[in-house]
C-alpha cells in the first residue's frame, strides 16, 4: 500500500525548521534536561564538578544538526513488552521477550543496602542529637533539658514549634531566679560563649565519626533543617561532613546524597529565580543524552507502565470509533503510540483513521537531535508498517501556551488527550493567580474528550514548605535510586550518566528553586482527582486486563516492584513507596 495514501504530517511553529534524521528513543519530559548552569561542585565527590556554561548550549539548540538512526524499537524489547495493549479479541499477548529482558542486562542481586556497625551507628545518632540540641537551644540560657530528639524510622525530625513548646512547658514548672543587675551582663556573655562552644563541639564530634549510609539520611535532613532555619554557620559545617560521605558510585543514599548536597548548596548561594539558572551542569551531546534516556527506559519500568496504562484506557474508550484524534501534551519521540497503532490496526472490523497532535517544547529538539518532523517520519513508518491511516500535526510550543484554535478539533472525531508526566509542569494557583493548571483542565473539558489519560509522579512537592518538601524528595528519589541499584553495577558509567542527566536536575530543581523557576511541582493522586473533579470530569476505570499485563512486565524487572489498584487508578511502586500513578478521565 502506498504510504502517501496513509500518512499526513504538518508542523506549526515560530519559523522552526527541522531537517535532521530521527532516533526513536523513549524520552523523559524535556524539562529534565533544561539548559542550566551552576557555580557549585567544589568537592571531589560533586557530580557537578565540570566547568561548563550551558548558555552556549541554549543558544546552539536551533543549530544542532546531529544525525542519529536506530532500529524502530531501540530498546531491543518487543513491542508487546514496551506497551502490551490487548482486549479480549485483538491485542497481542506479552511475548517471551519480556521474560528474556533479564538476560539482556547485567542483573545484580540487591543485598542489604544499609549494613552498618551498631556501635558506630549509635555514636553518630548521639552526635546528631547533641548537634540538634545545640542548634535549637536558646542563646540566652546556659542549660536546657530537652526530650529525645532522634529521628524516627522515616527520618522526620520534630518541628521547631514542638521543641519550643517542650522547652516552655519545662520552664513553667521552675522558679525564675533573677540575677542582680550587676551580674546580668556577665552571665549573658558566659551563656552565649557556652552555647557557641557546645555547638562547635557537637559539629567537631560528628566530623570525627565515619558516616554510614544509614546515618547519611539523618545528616542530610539535619543540613536541610539548618538551612531552613537560616543557621548558615552550622549548615556550612554539616554540609562539609555530608560532602565527605556521599559518592556517585556508592550505595543509593550516597549517590542520591551527592545531588541533594549540591541542591542544598545552590539554595544557600542563590535565591528566587536566579537559583535554577545559576546551576552549572555538564550538558551531554544530543546523541549521548538520547542513549541515557534509552537506558533509563530499559532498566526501569516507569515509562513503560505509564504508556501501557494510558494506551489501555485509550484503546478501550475508542474501541468502536472510526476517527480518533489524539492530543499528546508531550509527544517526545512518539514512542508511546507504536503499540497503540499496532493494536488499532488489528482491530476487528478494520483500522480507524488516527490523527495525532503532538505538543512539544522546542528545547526538546536538542535531546531528540531533530524537530517534530522527525516524529512525523517515525509515525509515517508505523502507518505504512501496520496499514493504518495516520495524520500528524506538530506544535513546538509550551503546554500552557496552547489554545483551542491550535488543536484543530473536528466534529465526528473521538477526542483523546494524553498527559504523560507533564501536567505537573504547568503552574497552579500557588505560583500564578490565574491558575493555569486548572485553567488547562477546564479548557480540555470544554472540548468534550472521549478520554483523558494522566500519568504523574506520586509525590507531594508542589506547595509543601522547604523542609517537608526536602524530606519528601529524599524519600521519593531514594526509592527510585534503590530500584536502579539491582540492574547496573554501582561503578557503571552508564548508570552514573543516567542518574546525573535524567534525574539529578529534577532533584536540584525541587530543592534549590522557588516560585516560577521551580517547575517540578508534583502532586499526589488524590489532589489530581480533586482538580479533575472540579473541572467537571468523572474517572474512567482502568482495565483490569491491562493490570495483569503490567504485572507480567514488572516480574521481568524485580519482585520488589508493586502495583496497586486504587479507585479505578493504578499506582506503581518500589517496596512500600508508590512512585508513579496512572488514571483516566472522561
Amino acid at each position: 500500500m502506498d504510504s502517501h495514501q496513509l500518512f499526513g504530517c504538518g508542523v506549526t511553529g515560530a519559523g522552526l525548521s527541522y531537517s535532521t534524521s530521527y532516533s526513536s528513543v523513549p524520552s523523559i519530559p524535556n524539562r529534565l534536561f533544561g539548559s542550566i548552569k551552576t557555580d557549585i561542585g567544589k568537592s571531589p565527590n560533586s557530580p557537578f564538578s565540570t566547568q561548563f556554561d550551558c548558555d552556549t548550549v541554549t543558544s546552539s539548540l536551533s543549530d544542532s544538526q546531529e544525525q542519529h538512526s536506530t532500529t524502530e524499537n531501540p530498546s531491543g524489547i518487543s513491542s508487546s513488552c514496551n506497551s502490551a495493549l490487548e482486549s479480549n479479541s485483538y491485542f497481542h499477548q506479552l511475548g517471551s521477550s519480556v521474560d528474556s529482558r533479564r538476560d539482556s542486562l547485567p542483573i545484580r542481586p540487591i543485598g542489604t543496602l544499609f549494613s552498618q556497625d551498631a556501635i558506630s551507628s549509635q555514636n553518630i545518632k548521639h552526635a546528631l542529637q547533641e548537634l540538634e540540641i545545640a542548634l535549637m537551644a536558646p542563646d540566652n540560657e546556659e542549660e536546657v533539658t530537652t526530650p529525645n530528639m532522634s529521628y524516627g524510622e522515616i527520618g522526620r525530625p520534630q518541628t521547631t514549634g514542638q521543641r519550643s513548646r517542650a522547652w516552655s512547658q519545662e520552664r513553667q514548672g521552675s522558679q525564675v531566679v533573677r540575677p542582680q543587675p550587676s551580674t546580668v551582663h556577665r552571665i549573658g556573655q558566659s551563656s552565649e560563649v557556652a552555647h557557641i562552644e557546645k555547638r562547635q563541639k557537637a559539629v567537631e564530634k560528628l566530623s570525627l565519626l565515619a558516616i554510614s549510609p544509614a546515618n547519611l539520611k539523618h545528616l542530610l535532613i539535619a543540613c536541610a533543617k539548618a538551612i531552613s532555619e537560616n543557621n548558615m554557620v552550622e549548615f556550612d559545617s554539616l554540609i562539609e561532613i555530608a560532602r565527605g560521605a556521599v559518592s556517585i558510585t556508592g550505595e543509593p543514599i550516597q549517590r542520591l546524597g551527592a545531588y541533594m548536597v549540591e541542591g542544598l548548596v545552590a539554595r544557600k548561594e542563590a535565591s528566587g529565580s536566579n537559583i535554577y539558572h545559576s546551576l552549572r551542569c555538564r550538558e551531554p551531546e544530543g546523541k549521548d543524552l538520547l542513549s541515557y534516556m534509552h537506558l533509563l527506559y530499559e532498566i526501569c519500568p516507569y515509562l513503560k507502565f505509564g504508556y501501557m496504562a494510558a494506551n489501555g484506557a485509550i484503546a478501550d474508550a475508542c474501541k468502536s470509533e472510526n476517527h480518533i484524534h489524539i492530543i499528546d501534551y508531550h509527544i517526545a519521540q512518539g514512542t508511546q503510540w507504536l503499540t497503540l497503532l499496532q493494536a488499532l490496526a488489528a482491530r476487528p472490523g478494520g483500522a480507524p483513521h488516527v490523527r495525532i497532535t503532538g505538543i512539544d517544547d522546542p528545547v526538546s529538539k536538542y535531546a531528540r537531535g531533530d524537530g517534530l518532523c522527525a516524529v512525523g517520519r517515525h509515525l509515517a513508518a508505523l502507518s505504512e508498517k501496520f496499514s493504518i491511516k495516520v495524520e500528524f500535526h506538530g506544535l513546538p510550543v509550551f503546554a500552557p501556551d496552547v489554545t483551542m484554535d491550535m488543536l484543530d478539533v473536528r466534529p465526528g472525531e473521538a477526542l483523546v488527550v494524553n498527559f504523560p508526566l507533564e501536567l505537573h509542569h504547568t503552574p497552579d494557583e500557588s505560583v500564578d493567580v490565574n491558575n493555569p493548571r486548572d485553567g488547562l483542565l477546564r479548557m480540555i473539558k470544554s472540548l468534550s474528550p472521549k478520554v483523558v489519560t494522566l500519568v504523574e509522579q506520586e509525590s507531594n512537592t508542589n506547595t509543601a514548605p522547604f523542609l517537608p518538601r526536602f524530606i519528601e524528595a529524599l524519600d521519593y528519589y531514594l526509592a527510585m535510586f534503590e530500584s536502579m541499584d539491582g540492574t547496573l553495577p554501582r561503578d557503571s558509567k552508564e548508570r552514573i550518566n543516567v542518574e546525573e542527566h535524567c534525574l539529578a536536575r529534577d532533584i536540584v530543581n525541587v530543592i534549590a528553586c522557588e516560585g516560577k523557576v521551580r517547575v517540578e511541582r508534583h502532586e499526589l493522586l488524590g489532589k489530581w482527582k480533586s482538580r479533575f473533579t472540579m473541572a467537571g470530569f468523572r474517572q474512567y476505570p482502568l482495565s483490569s486486563y491491562v493490570n495483569s499485563v503490567i504485572r507480567t512486565l514488572l516480574k521481568s524487572y524485580s519482585d520488589h516492584y508493586t502495583l496497586v489498584e486504587k479507585d479505578g487508578a493504578m499506582l506503581l511502586g518500589w517496596k512500600d513507596r508508590n512512585l508513579i500513578s496512572a488514571s483516566a478521565w472522561h
